[in-house]
């Protein structure tokens, strides 16, 4: 073991304090910080205040879809508390369009499905949108038609 001693006056001292503390913020501030339930594509889309079915329809509308006036279904869900590997590959396309289900592990939501009117695909395509106090917390647009999909609400 290599033991170095120095002495050191105040002004040595606080430099070499100044100095540490100065790298420590340079390598936080490069430094990544990703965790599984912040990890999220930056995207400029509003997903606040979004309520009341009009508003939800004119959220719509913001990428390009016209729907019906009312939803052709609502319901109730809560988010599992633990994802299993068909949530995982949902979280993902939410992950890219700058939302996170995770955030809302075993809560509630409203889930309204509306039918698309001119998504440009045979058959019958809808847009999901997961509401939770005003907020959008999870959307898609899917159709089971032929081989089926789903994507995230940006038109593809």
């Amino acid at each position: 073991m290599f033991v170095y001693t120095l002495k050191a006056s105040g002004l040595k001292f606080f430099t070499v304090v100044a100095l540490s503390v100065g790298l420590l913020a340079t390598a936080i501030g490069i430094l990544p910080t990703v965790s599984a339930a912040s990890d999220v594509a930056a995207v400029a889309t509003d997903y606040k205040n979004v309520s009341t079915e009009d508003e939800m329809i004119k959220f719509l509308y913001t990428f390009g879809y016209e729907v019906e006036n009312e939803p052709a279904r609502k319901y109730e869900i809560t988010i599992p508390e633990h994802f299993n590997a068909v949530y995982e590959k949902y979280n993902e396309i939410q992950r890219a369009q700058g939302l996170n289900l995770k955030r809302y592990a075993g809560k509630d939501a409203t889930a309204y499905v509306f039918k698309l009117k001119n998504h440009g695909t045979a058959g019958e395509v809808y847009a999901t949108l997961f509401i939770r106090n005003g907020r959008v917390i999870a959307g898609d647009v899917s159709s089971k038609e032929g081989e089926g999909f789903v994507n995230g609400l940006q038109k593809q």
